[in-house]
Formats: C-alpha cells, sequence, structure tokens
C-alpha cells in the first residue's frame, strides 16, 4: 500500500525542485529565529541570500550531537514556546537528554511520514497494530501510534516490557503487526519458548523492528521463528522519531526515505566530505519541514549508503541501506574497523548459536583482543550435556569436540570476512542478559 503516492511516487526533477524550495525557505527562517545558526552561518560567511537550492546544501556547515546538548534544553527551538505543543527527549549520555520540541504541524507531519512507513511495510486499515515500543520521552511508541491510527487500523498500545501479556494480547486480540526493537522480537519469542506457545500459528504476519542496528541474518532468523515478514524502520529523536525511512514489504531492499522532508548526504565521517552515491559513510539529514526543532545538516552517526533507482514497489524516493553501524559505537581492533552488526551477521551463518552475544574488548599490553560470548542453541547444549554425563571422561563443556571445531569454525568465519582473529566463548542458553527495549552488545573494558 501506498500512503502518500504525491510524495512518495513523485518525479525526481520536481522532487529536487521541492527540496530547493523547502531548503531556501529553512535557511532563511533559522538565520532569523535560531541564533545558534546565525552564529554559525556567519563564521563561515554564509547567508540565506547564498543558498538558492539543493546543489549549495554543502556550502552550509554541519549541526552536531554536542551542538544540542550545548544548547539545552531549547535553545534550537525557531518557534515560540505557546507554539510548541508537544516536547520529546532523547536519553544523553553525558547525564542532560536531547530537547525536541513539536509544533501542531510538526505531530501531523510526523504521522503523516510514519503512517507513510508503516504502510510501506504493509500495514492497511485492516491490521491490529500492537506497538511495544516505549510511550513517553522516547519517540518510537507514540510514533507508531499516531501513525496506525491515521491508516485507520486499530492500536494496541501495550509500550514495551510486559513480555508474557504481550504475548496473551497478541494471541487474544489478533494482533497482525508488531512494532518494536529486533532485539525485544526475539526476547519475546524466547519467553514464548517457554511458555510453550507456537507462535507461527498467531495471526501475526509482519514485524516493524528498529531503533537499533540489526542484521539480515537475524532479519531471517526473527522471519523463520515467528514466520512473519520482517521490515526495518529507522529514525531518531532529533529528526523527528520512527518515520524518517522504512523498508517496503514488496522487495525488503532498502528503506525508502521520506525526501520532501528529510534531505539526506552521505559524507566521510573523518573528512566531512560529501560522497557520491552508492559509498558507504555518515548519514546527514537536513529537515525540510519541520517548525519547532529543524536542523541543518544534522551528523546522525549512523553508517549507511544510497541508492536512488526507483523500486519494485513503485516508489522513486531515494532508499538507504539497513544501518551498518554507528560512527560512537566502531570499533577497531588492531587497526580494523569492526560493527557489531558485522559479527552479528558470521555467528548467525551458524545454526548452531543465538542471536544472543555479547563483545568484549579487553588490552593486553599494547594489543586490543575482541572475545566473543554468543549462546549456543538449546538443542546443541542438550547434546553436549548429555555426552559429557553420558562418558567417564574429564572432559568439560567447552571442550566437547562439537564445540571445539564449531568455536574453530566461527574463530575462521570471523577471520575471512571481518579480519581479524578473535576469541570465542559459548555459553548456556538464556546466560547472556535479555533486553526489553536496546540491547547493549558491546563490553568494552578498554575504557574502564
Amino acid at each position: 500500500m501506498i500512503f502518500d503516492r504525491e510524495h512518495e511516487c513523485m518525479n525526481r526533477e520536481d522532487l529536487r525542485q521541492l527540496q530547493s524550495e523547502r531548503l531556501k525557505a529553512l535557511v532563511k527562517r533559522v538565520y532569523d529565529r535560531v541564533p545558534f545558526y546565525r552564529d554559525l552561518f556567519d563564521k563561515v560567511a554564509i547567508g540565506p541570500e547564498q543558498i538558492r537550492g539543493v546543489e549549495d546544501l554543502a556550502r552550509l556547515p554541519m549541526t552536531r550531537k554536542y551542538n544540542l546538548r550545548d544548547q539545552y534544553p531549547f535553545g534550537l527551538f525557531a518557534t515560540p514556546m505557546k507554539e510548541v505543543v508537544r516536547i520529546h527527549a532523547s536519553s544523553g549520555t553525558t547525564g542532560k537528554p536531547t530537547t525536541v520540541g513539536y509544533t501542531r504541524n510538526d505531530v501531523a507531519m510526523w504521522a503523516n511520514a510514519c503512517a507513510r512507513a508503516l504502510a510501506c511495510a504493509g500495514t492497511t486499515e485492516d491490521d491490529i497494530v500492537q506497538v511495544a515500543y516505549g510511550y513517553g520521552l522516547f519517540t518510537g511508541g507514540l510514533g507508531a501510534h499516531y501513525a496506525a491510527e491515521l491508516i485507520g487500523a486499530s492500536v494496541i498500545p501495550i509500550s514495551g516490557s510486559n513480555t508474557q501479556r504481550q504475548l496473551m494480547l497478541m494471541q487474544d486480540f489478533g494482533t497482525t503487526v508488531l512494532c518494536c526493537t529486533p532485539s525485544f522480537a526475539l526476547y519475546v519469542w524466547d519467553v514464548a519458548q517457554q511458555l510453550k506457545l507456537d507462535v507461527t500459528r498467531f495471526p501475526l504476519r509482519v514485524g516493524v523492528f528498529g531503533a537499533e542496528p540489526w542484521s539480515e541474518a537475524m532479519r531471517r532468523d526473527i522471519e523463520r521463528k515467528w514466520n512473519i515478514k520482517a521490515c526495518d524502520i529507522y529514525g531518531l529523536s532529533e529528526i523527528i522519531g520512527p518515520g524518517v525511512s522504512c523498508e517496503c514489504v514488496e522487495a525488503q531492499d532498502g528503506l525508502h526515505l521520506n525526501e520532501d522532508h528529510f534531505l539526506p548526504e552521505i559524507i566521510d565521517p573523518d573528512t566531512a566530505e560529501v560522497l557520491p552515491e552508492g559509498e558507504w559513510g555518515e548519514l546527514v539529514i537536513t529537515t525540510l519541514t519541520k517548525e519547532a526543532f529543524p536542523l541543518i545538516r544534522y551528523r546522525t552517526g549512523d553508517i549507511t549508503r544510497l541508492n536512488s533507482e526507483p523500486c519494485v514497489c513503485g516508489r522513486t524516493n531515494t532508499r538507504m541501506d539497513r544501518i551498518a553501524g554507528r560512527t560512537d559505537d566502531m570499533l577497531i581492533i588492531r587497526g580494523v574497523n569492526v560493527f557489531p552488526s558485522q559479527v552479528e551477521s558470521v555467528l548467525l551463518m551458524s545454526p548452531r548459536v543465538e542471536p544472543h552475544y555479547r563483545l568484549v574488548v579487553s588490552r593486553k599490553g599494547a594489543l586490543d583482543n575482541l572475545e566473543i560470548q554468543v549462546e549456543i542453541s538449546p538443542g546443541l547444549y542438550k547434546e553436549v550435556s548429555e555426552g559429557i554425563l553420558s562418558t567417564d571422561d574429564v572432559t568439560t563443556f567447552t571442550e566437547h569436540e562439537t564445540l571445539v571445531g564449531l568455536k574453530q569454525s566461527i574463530q575462521k568465519n570471523v577471520k575471512d570476512i571481518i579480519g581479524i582473529n578473535v576469541g570465542v566463548v559459548f555459553k548456556e542458553p538464556g546466560a547472556i542478559e535479555r533486553s526489553e527495549g536496546k540491547t547493549q552488545h558491546v563490553i568494552d573494558l578498554r575504557k574502564e
């Protein structure tokens, strides 16, 4: 289903003209109304009259996360507080959150953009949508909620946590679309197995998963376990929340960006040079239509690439690849750049391990070391345990020949695909802490 055919299937030339008009208006508005941007533009000797369209975008300075924190709480707002009807905030690693304001028009635009995203993933007015993203200051829950209502679907606003209730309502209410983080979807599936529930018999047919990087291998794992289509949705609180882009259920080949609202670029994260289409780099977004909290060339920290080729679904807007990682969670191990999602993809090449893992980074002398802790499958655990108990051998759990072979296989795959030597430690099923929200996969002991 295409929710907004006028903008999702727009001719590329017409879209570029619309983006140019909105960019010019945006630059003038922030220069006139936001002292931070006026000072920033003045420092590089750029005035609104010099921006004639998207071809001049690269002349504008970039906005960074620390700028938002420095202007806490409302220093970047471009409208009076009496026009701000909603305030969201993202959790901050330095104590202070990043605050985001919305006017009534912003809320309506957000609902429309996110409705496009859910519709892109196959949601219709006939669906029952279970929103298991968190509600409150986090944008995930309310973004998906308003979008589903705008489509005309029935909404179950259960929020996160309450895992057994999630399953009960999913079964009793006949949920057909689930919105949550991919790690939470796997966590709910684990609980369903403990309760001996066959979730493949549920009416659920689509999952709209986001808020954290996840791999293609994890998608296949979720789809197999739940017997659904799993689509990736992207957004971040600073830009709008969920609804910046989403995969279409037809192709599942890149996330369609709502380019009439969010103007994307890809830059080299080290040099900030704009990269050509198809190159991997850091995603930069300019918000073309936001009123209360507009951002110019905001560095998201997310690593992806862009593709403007039309999609088989009929949409013509640019697609972005699923997020490969973040510039701030990238690990550098002996000179090699490593993202958790890369390791996840390698692990899930084996059906004998589960998608529950930790990456523990330590330093011995001058060398960095990466240890992968991963759970083995319940079937393999049973096989190994029974094998040890049935013999008088003093073989330990980790020395079992099956696990030794599996460890060597994983180490070889990581070396061949990613290019580093790693340690592998197997954990019993359920040993690695589960998360009902975003999962923390990296423990970096070098920082301690």
